[in-house]
């Protein structure tokens, strides 16, 4: 039988112990805010979807579920704005 904890493709230096996924370290603070940015907004698009597909009390945990994605979200805006003022003041 194969060992599969051993790849010969992978250094195994430096390869990440214990992550099964990884975030790139080269991708600059912007594209990260602007990738979390989407990936919130996802979320407060399913969370939206399934909360009105559901009875209360379980509409109330995943309307209280998209509160925090949305607030999530401000502190993402306002770290994209920190990260970038010229940028965003030419957008505005």
């Amino acid at each position: 039988m194969p060992n599969k904890s051993h790849n010969p493709h992978v250094d195994q230096n430096t390869a990440p112990s214990g992550n099964l996924f990884l975030v790139n370290p080269k991708i600059d603070t912007e594209t990260l805010l602007a990738n979390a940015s989407e990936n919130l907004e996802s979320a407060n698009q399913m969370a939206a979807t399934l909360a009105f597909e559901l009875e209360d009390p379980h509409r109330a945990i995943v309307l209280g579920i998209q509160q925090l994605i949305d607030l999530s979200a401000l502190l993402v805006d306002r770290a994209q704005e920190q990260a970038a003022p010229a940028a965003s003041k030419a957008t505005a």
